[in-house]
């Protein structure tokens, strides 16, 4: 979990603008750097890091002998980055698996490269031979990328909003926009450095099979035994590391499935530690209770972070600081998120952190899916919730770990595990039996890698599932919120916020706190 920022065409002084840089700095703790382009004055590119892979050459902007005209930065993990090298007989300098974008942009161009990417990431590449910018992201959004251009030419790029709210210019507008997931854009730079886009191109669609080609492949018709393997080798490519892997334990189907995999990848290749599980909750949660039977059973080291009240309302300002949102959802779903993150920030060696996100989008897992009028109707809500999911849980897995320098790692939401899933017919993933994700738990049933109660517990929301057994999050949540707004500030919030007003009393405090 790195930090990208950049800016291009600044009339202002560009040292002065660089200082907004640093308001990313929890993203990467481990080194910074920040330089201007030889020729290119008004351009500079920023990089906070958290070291990985190759510690001593992933050093950002990234630039290589044979490109020495390509300036990258990105914030990701390229997953396949050697076997890349191997089809295209391409030598690298570097262990680091980001250099491999820069081959894949010279040899054959910005879409060519995005598109035959494994991984996550959000990039940004300065060719000053061709005098041309060129951004891109992952398909879902797994790690985050905005953008600020105004109508003079100025353009900036952060891996957070917040890097780009202190720039100075003096001319419109749209505001800060998140850039869309599965899109490259082509930006062209004239004399002074001013930026105009010349094109933008989605190459690559949630639900479509990956352009590139990967070792594993699905060869038959037994459907369980597909999903088996590609969930499998879905979460064993997220182990990429030089850094302590763990995991965030809830005890519900997803990170019990997902630190099930990775136990059993450690022990067939003799980590030399043992997978430590985080699980947060208030006191006597169902989470907590679930997450020490799983761990029990797959042998881990094993944290349990109990949370009071006082503590969830005391980081709701910090939470939202990192969010940069107020919908009421997420913000109850990080607050735990966010706590068991400092904790293993504060009392542990872990830094790259596996997590179960994407499972319910993919798999049809909430609970309204039992009430789908139809298997196509239900496809399509699937698709909706994958392409909102950049604004939503893959936001609040990334912002509450690299709040404190960690770095989440999502294997549902792999390419080839989610589109090979989503492709499945529509009939079988619907909800059987009274349980949702049906398909999925059954196709783990007979593997015994996790206990049946826990395989096929049921669906709870985050927020509830940490809650506790006498006063739940909601409830204190609520609580508090209505001794901080009361009635009459919410009868004048509709004129006070006219174009987004909040219907609740949460909504407004939410807002208000932002």
């Amino acid at each position: 979990m790195c930090g990208i920022w950049a800016i291009f065409g600044s009339e202002e002084d560009i040292s002065v603008q660089c200082n907004a840089a640093h308001e990313i700095g929890h993203r990467g703790p481990d080194a910074f750097r920040i330089e201007t382009i030889h020729y290119f004055p008004k351009c500079c590119l920023g990089f906070h890091r958290l070291a990985i892979v190759d510690d001593l050459h992933g050093m950002q902007p990234m630039r290589i002998f044979r490109h020495s005209h390509v300036w990258l930065i990105y914030n990701g993990e390229i997953y396949n980055h050697k076997e890349i090298e191997q089809q295209l007989g391409i030598e690298c300098t570097t262990s680091c698996d980001g250099e491999i974008i820069i081959h894949l942009y010279a040899k054959h161009g910005i879409e060519y490269a995005a598109k035959h990417l494994d991984g996550v990431f959000a990039f940004c590449i300065l060719d000053t031979e061709k005098r041309q910018v060129f951004l891109g992201r992952d398909t879902f959004g797994v790690r985050p990328l905005f953008r600020l251009q105004t109508a003079d030419g100025l353009l900036a790029i952060c891996s957070e909003a917040k890097g780009l709210l202190g720039l100075k210019h003096n001319s419109t507008s749209k505001g800060i926009e998140p850039f869309l997931p599965g899109h490259v854009e082509t930006y062209e730079l004239d004399d002074k450095c001013r930026a105009r886009l010349i094109e933008k191109t989605q190459f690559h669609k949630i639900g479509d099979p990956p352009a590139y080609t990967t070792c594993l492949q699905t060869t038959d018709d037994n459907t369980k035994r597909n999903i088996r393997l590609l969930l499998e080798a879905a979460v064993t490519k997220r182990l990429m590391s030089e850094r302590r892997i763990g995991c965030l334990l809830s005890g519900g189907l997803d990170s019990s499935l997902v630190t099930a995999l990775v136990v059993k990848h450690a022990k067939e290749n003799n980590f030399m530690y043992p997978i430590q599980t985080f699980s947060i909750g208030m006191e006597g949660s169902t989470d907590l209770l679930a997450a020490r039977k799983v761990a029990e059973h797959l042998q881990t080291e094993h944290h349990e972070v109990v949370f009071t009240p006082e503590e969830g309302i005391d980081a709701l300002e910090n939470v939202i600081y990192h969010l940069e949102s107020y919908d009421i959802t997420t913000v109850r779903a990080s607050v735990g998120m966010y706590l068991v993150s400092k904790y293993i920030k504060e009392k542990t060696d872990s830094t790259v952190i596996l997590s179960g996100e994407g499972s319910d989008e993919i798999a049809q897992g909430y609970i309204y899916f039992h009430k789908a009028p139809s298997a196509k109707k239900a496809d399509e809500e699937s698709k909706r919730l994958c392409d909102d999911l950049y604004m939503y849980d893959v936001l609040r897995g990334d912002r509450t770990t690299s709040a404190w320098g960690l770095e989440i790692r999502v294997p549902f939401l792999d390419h080839k595990f989610s589109s090979h899933y989503m492709s499945l017919d529509s009939g079988l993933k619907l909800p059987k039996q009274g349980k949702e994700k049906y398909l999925l738990r059954s196709a783990f049933d007979d593997s015994k890698l996790l206990p049946a109660d826990i395989l096929w517990r049921p669906k709870e929301a985050f927020s509830d599932g940490v809650s506790s057994t006498t006063h739940s999050w909601y409830e204190v949540l609520q609580d508090f919120i209505e001794e901080q707004i009361n009635d009459d500030e919410m009868s004048t919030a509709a004129a006070k916020y006219p174009h987004n007003t909040p219907k609740t009393k949460e909504a407004l405090y939410l807002q208000e706190d932002i």
